[in-house]
């Protein structure tokens, strides 16, 4: 008798069917650029829950080490828990907020007792995320300054990493990177670089569906880091009501009632 092969071909097909109902479409823009005495990071602030938008104004650049800041786009989840500060109620009840990396990248800076260093932060994440191969949802746009000057470097979720004077990582960030190939030039003083980073972060945040509200920035020099929180606004509501809304009791008139009043007479005998 010949032997079939349907359960195996069967079991195959609800395997990929399985992966493609699990993926998620995620949004961001984030973007990075190096000037002529450190570096400036960018990111928009819109999160996003398949086509729902939960959160408008959320931040996407986290804290790694005094000295060092990492943009993350991907599962929030993943690049918050594996890069820097968290916010999450569990977190602030251990009075524990650093990630993993910035944990990891702290003890190593109690032990060497020195400044840590980008290309050290840029280690510990490729090897981490490529021991999971992918399965952390988290594209970063990692940017640092130290005693061997100012670094910028794009690391993908399966651990491989880009040093390049400028960065863009996300769903928007062939958009971001349009306005980077454009404009850059290597003389850059801070304003302008500041300037053609938040310019990066509009183009995503109005050509891609995934990326929204506003601009955050994050400037990092031999003087210190300078964290500019909502530095541009660009989608602000057109209208809003100053005395907000107040609606009596009865304004919203009852056209029917579909329900019935529990009582001794409506109780079926078998509850009784």
């Amino acid at each position: 008798m010949e032997k079939s092969c349907v359960g195996f071909s069967s079991s195959r097909r609800t395997h990929e069917q399985v992966i493609t109902d699990m993926a998620t479409k995620t949004g961001t823009t984030i973007s990075g650029v190096k000037y002529s005495e450190g570096v400036v990071l960018g990111a928009d602030t819109r999160s996003t829950s398949g086509a729902t938008v939960a959160d408008k104004n959320c931040e996407k650049i986290h804290y790694i080490a005094p000295n060092i800041y990492c943009c993350g786009a991907g599962t929030a989840a993943d690049t918050e828990a594996l890069t820097g500060e968290t916010s999450c109620a569990i977190s602030k009840m251990l009075n524990s907020s650093l990630g993993l990396i910035a944990s990891n990248l702290k003890l190593h800076q109690l032990a060497s007792q020195r400044e840590s260093r980008t290309v050290t932060a840029l280690t510990m994440l490729k090897s981490h995320l490529f021991k999971y191969q992918g399965h952390i949802g988290a594209a970063l746009v990692l940017g640092g300054f130290d005693e061997d000057g100012a670094h910028l470097y794009t690391v993908y979720p399966h651990g491989s990493s880009d040093s390049l004077p400028f960065a863009t990582m996300g769903s928007g960030s062939l958009a971001a990177m349009s306005i980077f190939e454009s404009d850059y030039n290597d003389n850059m003083n801070e304003e302008e670089a500041k300037l053609l980073v938040a310019r990066s972060i509009r183009a995503g945040i109005f050509n891609d569906l995934g990326s929204g509200s506003n601009v955050d920035l994050c400037v990092i020099n031999k003087e210190g880091t300078k964290y500019f929180r909502n530095y541009m606004t660009p989608n602000n509501r057109t209208y809003s009501r100053r005395k907000g809304y107040d609606h009596p009791s009865g304004t919203t008139a009852i056209n029917s009632r579909n329900f019935t009043t529990a009582t001794a007479a409506t109780v079926p005998a078998t509850l009784k």
